[in-house]
């Protein structure tokens, strides 16, 4: 051979760590097409779209854990969860979406909202949703609990509190004390009320209570709209008290005592594939910024689970 000239048509050798053997159709033993390792799992997912090849059953996993309410503070909101909810319903073709809620409760609005969504999703896919409670469901998380057809809890998982609360602090007798003077000039006679800085009003107190039976009645008709006659109408089950585990299925309230794992896979197979979704952090956060602002949040978290005695 000339020096510099290659020889003709020599096999190229390929690492055999990066590939292994399989027979192409119509080949022999002597000659078998390689196929990179690396693509392994890429086959076993085109299986879904192969005619005839049934593939393991997939469920949508959405946590829903936190205080329910608009802007930065809100764990759980309408706007942060929509496309992770979007997603939950499209992506691969699940058999059910199961929400594991774990929440004090919050905004009635954005529970409102969310709730909403979840079941113009689960209608327009015709999908069920299985709401699993953790350690709270109550006010705004049991809103969030009744999106789903069934309700399952564990035995010590707090449920209901359906009712509307407002709460805050009257600092006049404060400022009077140390010489300060509140002065507030409005244009229309109820566009200040309930300020902390100024005595409690008998009129602006009724005002409210007018405002919180609002909204009371519009969680009582949700409740009733998702539970129907599954609810026990001789409790007295809207007047803001909790139940736990086992009695609270016993009121209707719930449908069962179960945890999410086992539950699902009695109902979809030991094969069934949980795919977790949830909402993603933001640039900021996962560098560390808005310290301040998540501890004021979670101060008020604790502070609303606290009710709760968690």
């Amino acid at each position: 051979m000339l020096p510099g000239l290659l020889p003709l048509s020599r096999p190229q050798r390929r690492p055999a760590a990066r590939y292994r053997g399989v027979r192409a159709t119509g080949g022999d033993k002597s000659s078998p097409a390689l196929v990179p390792v690396a693509s392994a799992p890429y086959i076993g997912r085109m299986k879904r779209w192969i005619p005839f090849v049934k593939s393991a059953p997939r469920v949508s996993v959405i946590r829903l854990s936190g205080v329910i309410a608009s802007g930065a503070r809100g764990q759980l909101n309408d706007a942060g969860l929509a496309p992770v909810l979007e997603k939950a319903f499209s992506k691969g073709r699940p058999v059910a979406v199961a929400l594991l809620i774990n929440s004090p409760g919050g905004s009635p609005v954005q529970s409102s909202l969310i709730a909403a969504r979840v079941r113009r999703l689960a209608e327009e896919k015709a999908i069920p949703v299985l709401a699993f409670v953790e350690d709270v469901a109550a006010s705004g998380g049991y809103w969030l609990a009744c999106a789903g057809d069934e309700i399952l809890v564990d035995e010590s998982s707090v449920v209901g509190s359906i009712g509307v609360i407002s709460a805050g602090f009257g600092f006049h007798e404060f400022i009077a004390r140390h010489g300060i003077e509140r002065r507030v000039h409005t244009a229309g006679r109820s566009k200040s009320w309930l300020d902390p800085f100024q005595p409690e009003r008998p009129a602006d107190v009724k005002r409210l209570e007018a405002l919180q039976e609002q909204i009371h009645e519009s969680f009582k008709t949700h409740v009733r709209a998702r539970r129907a006659e599954r609810l026990d109408e001789s409790q007295e089950l809207f007047a803001g008290d909790v139940w736990v585990g086992a009695r609270a299925v016993e009121v209707g309230l719930a449908d069962a005592v179960g945890h999410p794992v086992p539950v699902l896979k009695e109902r979809f197979g030991d094969k069934v594939r949980l795919q977790s979704f949830g909402a993603r952090r933001g640039l900021l956060a996962r560098l560390g910024m808005g310290v301040a602002d998540a501890a004021i949040g979670r101060i008020e978290e604790r502070a609303q689970f606290a009710r709760f005695g968690l």
